[in-house]
């Protein structure tokens, strides 16, 4: 089991995400914005971290920004869920440093397996 943060500025994405992950026996908190997601995450004790990428305010990569360069975040595993499908947009997300990329519209059938790449081992 892990401790997962959501951070997804649509409700309908935030509480799939959650009920999938809370279904697979992971830890889940949800936050509706940037802003709150790097607050949740400076509380710390998270395992991984899923962020939509276009959010009002501070979007996904300004959150970005903000964790890699707080050492007490830094290693915390950062993975972009995002609609943002275009030719070049992945390798702009992981440039932007994230560690990963899911696409949305989310697979619930492979998004367990999809996360679990990201996972340190022990909470596998």
């Amino acid at each position: 089991m892990a401790r997962i943060l959501v951070v997804d500025d649509n409700a309908v994405n935030n509480d799939l995400m959650l009920y999938l992950l809370r279904a697979f026996g992971h830890e889940v908190e949800g936050a509706a914005d940037g802003l709150a997601g790097l607050a949740a995450a400076r509380r710390g004790g998270f395992d991984l971290v899923l962020t939509d990428v276009l959010m009002p305010g501070i979007d996904g990569y300004e959150l970005a920004r903000r964790m890699k360069s707080d050492p007490h975040l830094a290693a915390t595993p950062l993975v972009a869920v995002t609609a943002l499908a275009m030719s070049g947009d992945r390798e702009r997300v992981t440039a932007a440093g994230f560690d990963g990329y899911i696409a949305k519209p989310i697979e619930p059938q492979s998004f367990a397996a999809q996360i679990a790449a990201y996972l340190p081992r022990p909470s596998r």
